[in-house]
């Protein structure tokens, strides 16, 4: 085997990358090389590609998404202070390797290879990229389950909770999953719900090759609005957003709600096989409800007619317990070069997994689901 860097994903084929995965909507060739080619990911942001292809001549064995990181930001796995132990230390954190995609705290295959071998090369290559290349590590995010086999003992496991909801009881209508819940939150809901309908909004729900321009154009602008109320940086553009509606056309879900005939509201999801991943919201008006119906469910209604078992509407929030999305754990790798910071931190990464474990198990007491029909969550 042969490993390339590659600068950007132009330099692979988009079916040489794409069958390297299982339709994961977010290691796509479409959605990674669209961040690139329309002015998401820049250098002062902090973004550098650093792909990693394991080739066998002209044939892709196994590959990686993988970013030069000169701060943390757009990552959901929180290092700040590693970082600033460094600094104290009067040794540079930045840059690292950073396997993971851009802006989306979303669970998914990040070792792309058939085999467990080749993910476990995959592991290798990162950690020995790190070292070649004089950085202070390489980290894994939001990597699926079935990665961890691929990380030998040199690797830091961290673990965190997010919110996701899971048809794993059969339901087939939005009153089959409200009947699992008890008669309190079964009832918030539907008032909530009806909150909404009693204020005249009304709601669309539309895929990329469905949206019209000023749909895409609309959704934007409620994302920018959110980023600008919470004195964050957008990062992503409409060309982004355009170029996602063409090249993955049903993977692209928009939730839009009008009222009077004017959107006041709107939420960007992606499809997977059998996942909805729900990542930006905005409003222009505040309503009673509002948030909740568009982004949860609006999100659960369309999980149920189109067959999908999981929705998960994004990092943190434990207001969606009450809701029906439960605690699930999510988790990361480390490969810290230097072994006298590697030493310091894994007990510090031990004793994180043992509290967010005990807060795991305080918050699957607050489930809205009945007790003899409730789901767990993991």
């Amino acid at each position: 085997m042969d490993l390339r860097i590659h600068r950007g994903l132009s330099g692979i084929p988009a079916e040489c990358w794409d069958a390297l995965h299982d339709g994961h909507p977010f290691v796509s060739h479409a959605f990674l090389h669209g961040l690139e080619a329309h002015g998401c990911l820049r250098p002062d942001w902090g973004w550098t590609p650093h792909h990693l292809g394991l080739w066998d001549g002209a044939r892709l064995l196994a590959a990686a998404p993988a970013y030069l990181k000169t701060n943390s930001h757009g990552e959901f796995v929180f290092d700040h202070a590693w970082a600033h132990a460094y600094a104290r230390h009067g040794l540079d954190y930045f840059p690292k390797l950073l396997c993971a995609v851009p802006y989306s705290p979303v669970t998914g295959p990040r070792l792309l290879a058939p085999t467990p071998e080749l993910r476990h090369a995959l592991a290798d290559a990162l950690a020995t990229e790190a070292a070649r290349a004089g950085l202070s590590s390489a980290h894994v995010n939001f990597h699926a389950a079935d990665d961890d086999a691929a990380f030998d003992a040199r690797w830091l496991q961290r673990i965190d909770l997010q919110y996701h909801w899971r048809n794993d009881a059969g339901w087939a209508t939005f009153e089959d999953y409200l009947g699992a819940m008890d008669h309190k939150h079964r009832k918030n809901i539907r008032q909530e719900r009806a909150k909404v309908a009693r204020a005249g909004v009304r709601v669309r729900v539309v895929h990329g090759d469905e949206a019209s321009a000023d749909d895409l154009a609309t959704m934007h602008r409620f994302y920018l609005q959110t980023f600008a109320e919470y004195g964050n940086s957008p990062a992503l553009t409409l060309p982004f957003l355009a170029h996602l509606a063409r090249a993955l056309p049903r993977a692209l879900v928009l939730v839009l709600a009008e009222h009077d005939g004017e959107p006041v509201a709107g939420a960007l999801c992606l499809r997977g096989p059998d996942t909805l991943y729900g990542r930006y919201w905005g409003a222009s008006v505040a309503l009673p409800g509002l948030h909740f119906e568009t982004c949860y469910y609006q999100g659960i209604d369309y999980c149920l007619r189109e067959g999908l078992r999981v929705f998960e509407p994004g990092a943190q929030g434990e207001h969606k317990i009450a809701r029906g999305f439960l605690p699930r754990y999510v988790r990361s790798r480390h490969h810290v070069t230097d072994p006298r910071f590697a030493e310091a931190l894994e007990p510090w990464c031990a004793e994180e997994r043992r509290v967010v474990r005990g807060n795991h198990a305080w918050l699957q007491q607050r489930s809205p689901f009945r007790a003899d029909v409730a789901p767990e969550g993991g």
